[in-house]
C-alpha cells in the first residue's frame, strides 16, 4: 500500500473561514483530467515556453484574441493596462471568466500574463507605479519592490483594504476569491510549471517584507489566501491518491487470470503524478508558510496578525490530518495572549471550529491542558466579544469531555450569569445549562410524559434553586433568569412544576424544600413570569425596549393566557397556604422596625391583601384590626404618662411615643382608621407641643401627617356616602382648628416642622377651597374654607423666607457644615415643591392673585432654580385674568423699585445694576405676553396706567421745577410700549399728558429723561393717518353731531373711546377705565381644570350699549352725541382692517431665554412638580395643578397614597 505523504512539521498552514472552492468543478471527471495531467508532465521539468504550456494545460482552449490584447483591451508598449485591478475592483463579471481570461493571456505569453499579475498585486496595494516590461526582464524582485516603494504615495495613508464604503468591502472579498478561483483553475497544470507560482511567490514574500504597510498587508493577505487555496488542492490531491491506493490494492488482489496488468501499470504511473504533484504543492507551502506567515503572525499591524491567525485556523479544520498538531496549534496558543482584541477574537474562533468536530478531539488533548487556564482567564477579558467566544469555546470543550474542566474553571463562568452584559450573561447562562441541565439520568426517561412534581423538570428546577441560593446573589433572580432564557426556556416556563413543588407534598423518600429555598424558587418564578409577560431583559441589560416580531408577538400572548390560567387556580391555593405566615412575619416586621419605608411596605400588603373580593378577606381584615387596635390602646396610654403635668418626660417616653406615632402614620396613609379617633389625642397632642414649646420636632411632624390624614379620611368618607349635618359641621370644626394649629407652626423655630405645617396647610386650602363643590358636591358648602389676609401673609413670608435664599445659605444652616452636591440638589428639590404647592393656591384663586407679586419680581435672580415654576404661574394667572395679571406684573416691578429706594434713596444712579436687573425683568414680562397684541391689549393698556399713576403718585417736595420722586420708574414702563397697538401709543400718551405741567414738558436736564424716553415710546410709531384722526377729534370738539349723521370709522371710534376713558379722573375705579368683563375676542380659558375662579362665577353678562368703550360716558360740555360702538360688535378695529402688531424688538444679545419669553403662553401646558407632603398618594394621583387631582372620586374613595 502506499500511503500518504506526511507534511514536515515545520510546516505551517494559515486560517480562513471560508474556501471558495467546490469539488464539483475542481473534480469533475478526475481520470480524464488526471491523463492530461500526465501528459503534460511529460515535458513538466524546466520552464516551457507558451506553446508547450498550452499543449499541457488546455490543448483544445480557444486561442488567445491576438498578441496585443489582454483581457480583451489593448496593451501598448508591452505595459498593460491594470485593467485586471480594475475588473476585480468593480465586481461585475464573474470571477470564473476574469481568471479564465488571464489564463489564455498565460498560455499564449506568460511574461505578459505574469506582468499583468505582478501590476494588479501591486495595484491593490494602492500603489500608482506601473512596473513594466522591461523592469520585470531585467530586475530581481527586491530592486522592483524598491522601486516601487519609492513610486508609493503615503500621504493619505489609505489603501484599498482600509478604504471605508460599501465598494471597498466588497472589493476585498473579491481580492481573495480571485486568488482562490486562479488556484482552482490552475492546479492540474500551470501551477506545477515551475514558474507562475515561484514567481508570484516570490513577489508575495517580498512585499509581505516591506516597510510599507499597504504592500506589507495587502501581499500577506493574498499570500495566506493562497496558502489555503494550495491546502484546498493538497487535500485534494490526497483524497485522489487514497482512492488510487485503493483502485490498485483491489485490482492486484484479483486473481492472476482476471487481473488487468495494464491497468495496474496505469494505476501506479498516476498515483507517481499525484505524489510529485503532492511534493511541488508541499514544497509551495512551505515556502508561503516560513517566508510569509511566520514573519506576520507576529506583526506590529493587528490586521495583518489576525488575518494569519484565521487562515492557520483554516487549514487545521481543512486538511486535519496535515496540519492538526502542536507544531501549528502553538501558534494559535501563543497568540491568545496577544495585545489587540481583535487578534484574540481570531484564535478563539479558529479553536471553535476545532472542537466543535468531535473526531478532532484526540488531537486537541496537548493543546487543551496547556492552554486550557488561558482559555478560561478570558472570560473576563475586557473586550466583551473576546469574553464571549472564551465562554463559548469553553462550550465545546465541556461537550467534548467534561473531564477537562474542573469545579474551579467552571465557577469562573458560573458567576458570569450575573454579568451586565447581556452577550456575556447568555454565554455563560448556556455554558451552565450545559453543565447542570442538559443531563437525564436513564430513569427519567420513563418520567417525561409526567408533569407537576414528577415530571422530568422538577429534579432541575431544585438545582436551579440550588445553584441560586448558592451563589449567595439573592438580589439578582431576574439576571440569572435572563441569561438562562433562551437555552433553557421549557425549564423557565414550567409554572406547573414550579406550582407544585410549593403545594404539593413531597413524594416518599423525597426531601422537602426548606423556607428559604422555597422563597427562592417564588422569587424565580415571578421573574420568569415577568419575563415572559414583558419580553425585555431587566434593567442594566438593554437599551431599551425593542419592536417585537410577530412571532414573538404571538408567543408573549399564548405565555400570557397561559400565565392567567394557570395562576388564577393557584395564586389563592399559595396564598391560603402562606396567609398566616405572611401575616406574622409583615406582625413582627411593624413590631421591630420604626423606620418610614418598611412601615409604609407592611401598610400598603396590607392594604393589596384587604380586598372584599378575595376569599382571605375576613383573616386579613381581623389580623389587621388586632394590629391597629394593640397600636391605638399602646399610643394613648403612652400620651397619657407623657403629657403629665409637671412631669418633665425622658428620651424613652419620647422615643416609645415617636415609634408608636410613626407605625400609627404610616397605616393611616393607606387604610381608613377613623373609628379609633386618632383627631383627639393628636389634637391633644400638638396643643401641648404649642403651649410648652419644647415638643420634639419628629413628634409634631408625625402628628400633623397623622391628623392631616384623619382630615381626609372623613372628607372622602362624607363624599362617598351621605352624611348629616353633624358630621360636616364635626369635619368643618376639626378642619379649622387643625388649620390654626399649622398656622401657629409656621412661627416654630424648628425648620422642619414649618415646612410641613407649611405644605399641609397649602393641600388643606386647596382641598378645601371652592373648588371642593364641582361634580355636584353643592352639600359640601359648608366646608369650603378661604385663608384670611393673615394667613394669607404668613404663608408669603414663609416662601419668601425659606425658598428665595442662597444656597450657601441654606447650607450654612445645617450645624455650620457644607453639604455634598446630591445633598444640594434635594434641598433644592424641596424648595421647588414648597414654591409649587404656594404657586398652585395663587392659580386657583384660594389666595389673592396680587401676591404673587413677590413671586413674580424673583423671576430672574432665581431663573436658574425656579425660572419654570414662575412662569407657569404667570401663564396661568393671565389665562384666568389677564388685567389683574397685569396689574400683578408692574406691582412686582413697583415693590423692587421701592426697595431700590429705600437701600439707595431717590438720587440713586439708573446705570447702576440694580435698576438695570429691574429694566432687564420688565423686558422679560414685556416679551411673555407674545406677538398677538390684540389678545392683550387691555391688559397692557391696564398696565401703563397703574405705570403712569405709580411714576407721578409722589410728588417732589421741592416744588413742580422738580421731578416727582417716581419718575425714574417710566423708564422701566417703557419696556411695554412695544406691546401697544399704534393707535394705543397715544391714546396713553393724552393719558400720560393729564398728569404732566407745561413746565414738565419744557425740561430737559438729565432728571427729567425717563419722562422724555417713555414719551418717546409713545410717540415712536405712530403714523399719519392716526394723528390725523387725533387732531380732527380736537379740532371739532365744539360740534354738534346729530344723531342721524355719518358713524366715524372704526378706528376713530378706538381712538375717542380710549382716549376719553383715559381722560377720566384717577381716582375713578378701575373697572371705569377698562372693562373687566369685556372680552376682546374669545377668551382662551385654562383648559384644565374646569373649575377656576372665573368660571365658578358667572360673568356679568353687558347688554349692547354697555360694551368696551359704552362703560366710559362721554363729556357732555362738548355737546356731542355718544357714538354708537356697537355697529360692529365687540371688536375694536374695522371688520376690513388688518390688525396691526408692531414687532418686538429683542436685545442685542439674543439670547435664547429670550426665546423662550417670547412664546405665546396660550399654548403651553406644562405642570407645577407635585407637592413634597403628598409624596405618598403620587404614587396613584399625579398632583398637578388640576383640584380635581386632589378631589376626584378614585382618590377621596381608595387609598390615600
Amino acid at each position: 500500500m502506499i500511503a500518504a505523504p506526511e507534511i514536515p512539521t515545520d510546516f505551517n498552514l494559515l486560517q480562513e473561514s471560508e474556501t471558495h472552492f467546490s469539488s464539483d468543478t475542481d473534480f469533475e471527471d478526475i481520470e480524464g483530467k488526471n491523463q492530461k495531467q500526465g501528459k503534460g508532465k511529460t515535458c513538466k521539468k524546466g520552464k516551457k515556453g507558451p506553446g508547450e504550456k498550452g499543449k499541457g494545460g488546455n490543448g483544445g482552449a480557444k486561442p488567445p484574441a491576438g498578441p496585443n490584447r489582454m483581457n480583451g483591451h489593448h496593451q501598448q508598449n508591452g505595459v498593460e493596462n491594470m485593467m485586471l485591478f480594475e475588473v476585480v475592483k468593480m465586481g461585475k463579471s464573474a470571477m470564473q471568466s476574469v481568471v479564465d481570461d488571464w489564463i489564455e493571456s498565460y498560455k499564449h505569453d506568460r511574461d505578459i500574463a505574469l506582468l499583468d499579475l505582478i501590476n494588479f498585486f501591486i495595484q491593490c496595494s494602492g500603489c500608482k507605479g506601473v512596473v513594466t516590461a522591461e523592469m520585470f526582464r531585467h530586475m530581481q524582485n527586491s530592486e522592483i519592490i524598491r522601486k516601487m516603494t519609492e513610486e508609493f504615495d503615503e500621504d493619505s495613508g489609505d489603501y484599498p483594504l482600509t478604504m471605508a464604503g460599501p465598494q471597498w468591502k466588497k472589493f476585498k472579498s473579491s481580492f481573495c476569491e480571485f486568488i482562490g478561483v486562479l488556484v482552482r483553475q490552475c492546479q492540474y497544470s500551470i501551477i506545477y510549471d515551475e514558474y507562475m507560482m515561484d514567481t508570484v511567490i516570490s513577489l508575495l514574500t517580498g512585499l509581505s517584507d516591506s516597510q510599507v504597510r499597504a504592500f506589507r498587508h495587502t501581499s500577506t493577505l493574498a499570500a495566506m489566501k493562497l496558502m489555503t487555496a494550495l491546502v484546498n488542492v493538497a487535500l485534494n490531491l490526497s483524497i485522489n491518491m487514497d482512492n488510487t491506493q485503493r483502485q490498485y490494492e483491489a485490482e492486484r488482489n484479483k486473481m492472476i487470470g482476471k487481473r488487468a496488468n495494464e491497468r495496474l501499470e496505469l494505476l501506479l504511473q498516476k498515483r507517481k503524478e499525484l505524489q510529485e504533484n503532492q511534493d511541488e504543492i508541499e514544497n509551495m507551502m512551505n515556502a508561503i508558510f516560513k517566508g510569509v506567515f511566520v514573519h506576520r503572525y507576529r506583526d506590529a499591524i493587528a490586521e495583518i496578525r489576525a488575518i494569519c491567525i484565521e487562515e492557520i485556523g483554516i487549514w487545521m479544520k481543512m486538511y486535519s490530518d496535515a496540519f492538526l498538531n502542536d507544531s501549528y496549534l502553538k501558534y494559535v496558543g501563543w497568540t491568545m495572549h496577544d495585545k489587540q482584541g481583535e487578534v484574540r477574537l481570531k484564535c478563539l474562533t479558529a479553536l471553535q471550529g476545532l472542537y466543535y468536530n468531535k473526531e478532532l478531539n484526540s488531537k486537541l488533548e496537548l493543546f487543551t491542558s496547556r492552554f486550557k487556564d488561558r482559555i478560561v482567564s478570558m472570560t473576563l477579558d475586557k473586550e466583551y466579544d473576546v469574553a464571549v467566544q472564551a465562554i463559548k469555546l469553553l462550550t465545546l470543550v465541556l461537550q467534548s469531555s467534561e473531564e477537562v474542566l474542573t469545579a474551579e474553571d467552571c465557577e469562573n463562568v458560573y458567576h458570569l450569569v450575573y454579568s451586565a452584559h447581556r452577550p456575556v450573561a447568555v454565554a455563560a447562562g448556556e455554558f451552565l445549562y450545559k453543565k447542570l441541565f442538559s443531563r437525564r439520568d436513564p430513569e427519567e426517561d420513563g418520567m417525561m410524559k409526567r408533569r407537576g412534581r414528577q415530571g422530568p423538570n422538577a429534579n432541575l428546577v431544585k438545582t436551579l434553586v440550588f445553584f441560586f441560593l448558592e451563589s449567595e446573589l439573592h438580589e439578582h433572580a431576574a439576571y440569572l433568569v435572563d441569561s438562562m432564557w433562551d437555552c433553557a426556556t421549557e425549564l423557565l416556563k414550567d409554572w406547573e412544576c414550579m406550582n407544585s413543588l410549593l403545594l404539593e407534598e413531597p413524594l416518599s423518600g423525597e426531601e422537602a424544600l426548606t423556607d428559604r429555598q422555597e422563597s427562592a424558587l417564588i422569587e424565580i418564578m415571578l421573574c420568569t413570569i415577568r419575563q415572559a409577560a414583558e419580553c425585555h431583559p431587566p434593567v442594566g441589560r438593554g437599551t431599551g425596549k425593542r419592536v417585537l416580531t410577530a412571532k414573538e408577538k404571538k408567543t408573549q400572548l399564548d405565555d400570557r393566557t397561559k400565565i392567567t390560567e394557570l395562576f388564577a387556580v393557584a395564586l389563592p391555593q399559595l396564598l391560603a397556604k402562606h396567609l398566616d405566615a405572611l401575616l406574622r412575619q409583615i406582625r413582627n416586621i411593624v413590631e421591630k422596625h420604626t423606620d418610614t419605608d418598611v412601615l409604609e411596605a407592611c401598610s400598603k400588603t396590607y392594604h393589596a391583601l384587604c380586598n372584599e373580593e378575595f376569599t382571605i378577606f375576613n383573616r386579613v381584615d381581623i389580623s389587621r384590626s388586632q394590629l391597629i387596635d394593640e397600636l391605638a390602646d399602646k399610643f394613648n396610654r403612652l400620651l397619657e404618662d407623657f403629657l403629665q403635668e409637671g412631669e418633665e418626660p425622658d428620651e424613652d417616653d419620647a422615643y416609645q411615643v415617636l415609634s408608636t406615632l410613626k407605625r400609627i402614620t404610616a397605616f393611616h396613609n393607606a387604610h381608613d382608621l377613623s373609628k379609633w379617633d386618632l383627631f383627639a389625642c393628636n389634637y391633644k397632642l400638638l396643643k401641648t407641643g404649642i403651649e410648652n414649646g419644647d415638643m420634639p420636632e419628629q413628634i409634631v411632624i408625625h402628628a400633623l401627617q397623622c391628623t392631616h390624614y384623619v382630615i381626609l379620611w372623613q372628607l372622602a368618607k362624607i363624599t362617598e356616602s351621605s352624611s348629616t349635618k353633624d358630621d360636616l359641621l364635626r369635619l368643618k370644626k376639626q378642619m379649622r382648628v387643625f388649620c390654626q394649629i399649622c398656622q401657629h407652626y409656621l412661627t416654630n423655630v424648628n425648620t422642619t416642622v414649618k415646612e410641613q405645617a407649611f405644605t399641609i396647610l397649602c393641600d388643606i386650602l386647596m382641598i378645601f377651597s371652592h373648588q371642593i363643590m364641582s361634580g355636584g358636591r353643592d352639600m359640601l358648602e359648608p366646608l369650603v374654607y378661604t385663608p384670611d389676609s393673615s394667613l394669607q401673609s404668613e404663608l408669603l413670608s414663609f416662601i419668601l423666607d425659606h425658598v428665595f435664599i442662597e444656597q450657601d445659605d441654606d447650607n450654612n444652616s445645617a450645624d455650620g457644615q457644607q453639604e455634598d452636591e446630591a445633598s444640594k440638589i434635594e434641598a433644592l428639590h424641596k424648595r421647588r415643591n414648597l414654591l409649587a404647592a404656594f404657586c398652585k393656591l395663587i392659580v386657583y384663586t384660594v389666595v389673592e392673585m396680587n401676591t404673587a407679586a413677590d413671586i413674580f419680581k424673583q423671576y430672574m435672580k432665581y431663573y436658574n432654580d425656579y425660572g419654570d415654576i414662575i412662569k407657569e404661574t404667570m401663564s396661568k394667572t393671565r389665562q384666568i385674568d389677564k388685567i389683574q395679571c397685569a396689574k400683578t406684573l408692574i406691582l412686582s416691578l413697583q415693590q423692587l423699585f421701592n426697595e431700590m429706594i429705600q437701600e439707595n434713596g431717590y438720587n440713586f444712579d439708573r446705570s447702576s445694576s440694580t435698576f438695570s436687573g429691574i429694566k432687564e425683568l420688565a423686558r422679560r414680562f414685556a416679551l411673555t405676553f407674545g406677538l398677538d397684541q390684540l389678545k392683550t391689549r387691555e391688559a397692557i393698556a391696564m398696565l401703563h396706567k397703574d405705570g403712569i399713576e405709580f411714576a407721578f403718585k409722589e410728588p417732589n417736595p421741592q416744588g413742580e421745577s422738580h421731578p416727582p420722586l417716581n419718575l425714574a420708574f417710566l423708564d422701566i414702563l417703557s419696556e411695554f410700549s412695544s406691546k401697544l397697538l399704534r393707535q394705543d401709543k397715544r391714546t396713553v400718551y393724552v393719558y400720560l399728558e393729564k398728569f404732566m405741567t407745561f413746565q414738565m414738558s419744557l425740561r430737559r436736564e438729565d432728571v427729567w429723561l425717563p419722562l422724555m424716553s417713555y414719551r418717546n415710546s409713545l410717540l415712536a410709531g405712530g403714523d399719519d393717518d392716526t394723528m390725523s384722526v387725533i387732531s380732527g377729534i380736537s379740532s371739532r370738539g365744539s360740534t354738534v353731531r346729530s344723531k342721524k349723521s355719518k358713524p366715524s370709522t372704526g378706528k376713530r371710534k378706538v381712538v375717542e373711546g380710549m382716549q376719553l376713558a383715559l381722560t377720566e379722573e384717577s381716582s375713578s375705579s378701575d373697572s371705569m377705565w377698562l372693562s373687566r368683563e369685556q372680552t376682546l375676542h374669545t377668551p382662551v380659558m385654562m383648559q384644565t381644570p374646569q373649575l377656576t375662579s372665573t368660571i365658578m362665577r358667572e360673568p356679568k353678562r353687558l347688554r349692547p350699549e354697555d360694551t368696551f368703550m359704552s362703560v366710559y360716558p362721554m363729556q357732555t360740555e362738548h355737546h356731542q352725541t355718544p357714538l354708537d360702538y356697537n355697529r360692529r360688535g365687540t371688536s375694536l378695529m374695522e371688520d376690513d382692517e388688518e390688525p396691526i402688531v408692531e414687532d418686538v424688538m429683542m436685545s442685542s444679545e439674543g439670547r435664547i431665554e429670550d426665546l423662550n419669553e417670547g412664546m405665546d403662553f396660550d399654548t403651553m401646558d406644562i405642570d407645577l412638580p407635585p407637592s413634597k407632603n403628598r409624596r405618598e398618594r403620587t404614587e396613584l394621583k399625579p398632583d398637578f395643578f388640576d383640584p380635581a387631582s386632589i378631589m376626584d372620586e378614585s382618590v377621596l374613595g381608595v387609598s390615600m397614597f
